[in-house]
């Protein structure tokens, strides 16, 4: 994996077909499309956001809160049952206030595979993670982690193709960009002091940028500045016997 000190961008995509994000992401473990969507539909969508507030779910005590709900969030606060319990209103709350957001994100998932992608039965669709300014994220970043919450022991051990998927609503005024580390997960959850220092690329990525990247490989939420919250909306997917399937 080449890191962004290097000027290697070879992950780099511009708007269109994702027919080939497979290859790049097989080849760098991610892959960027510049403006995805437009600055101007971002900035509706975070109008929106903010406007809708009230209805947000609080997670982690409120270091950071989701529009709709998101599954790791749920199962590491011992919320599991809650999450199933509101999926179907959660997915109802993010159409009502961004509608065609979990559609798209599911179809630039069906085309960049070549398959169809059926929503995870009984589970969320895609959602919105909101950090807000000075909040724990933007003082020291996220935990540093894999997105192995979702995937089945199996799919762990077996590595099944599985995709984490960040479409930037609102980046940052400065840092809170993504490091994605040349690790994959093997049989831990946490990793070690080796991994955290391992060969890494440092996302740097826009308002209207979508990033896709193998969830099996180590990464982390950079620190950010400035009186705006991070926005972003997300969706997981792992490829099943039956086909792939996703959820938030």
């Amino acid at each position: 994996m080449g890191s962004a000190r290097d000027g290697a961008d070879d992950w780099i995509e511009q708007p269109g077909s994702a027919s080939n994000w497979r290859a790049r992401i097989e080849a760098h473990g991610l892959v960027q499309v510049r403006r995805w969507w437009s600055v101007q539909r971002c900035a509706a969508a975070v109008e929106a956001i903010e406007a809708a507030r009230g209805r947000w779910t609080p997670d982690f005590g409120g270091v950071q809160c989701s529009l709709g709900r998101a599954w790791y969030t749920h199962l590491e606060t011992d919320r599991a049952g809650e999450y199933f319990a509101n999926a179907t209103q959660a997915d109802a709350l993010v159409e009502s206030v961004i509608p065609g957001l979990q559609a798209e994100l599911r179809g630039a998932l069906s085309e960049a595979t070549g398959a169809p992608v059926r929503q995870r039965r009984g589970w969320c669709g895609a959602g919105v993670h909101i950090f807000e300014p000075g909040g724990r994220c933007a003082r020291v970043g996220g935990s540093v982690h894999f997105d192995y919450e979702g995937l089945t022991r199996a799919q762990l051990r077996s590595h099944a193709p599985a995709w984490s998927m960040v479409l930037v609503l609102q980046a940052a005024a400065s840092g809170g960009g993504l490091r994605i580390f040349d690790v994959v997960y093997t049989d831990h959850v946490e990793p070690t002091a080796a991994e955290v220092t391992a060969e890494h690329v440092d996302v740097d990525y826009q308002t209207g940028d979508l990033v896709v990247f193998d969830s099996h490989r180590l990464h982390w939420i950079q620190p950010f500045g400035g009186d705006r919250a991070r926005i972003s909306a997300t969706l997981h997917g792992v490829q099943t016997p039956e086909g792939w399937e996703c959820w938030f």
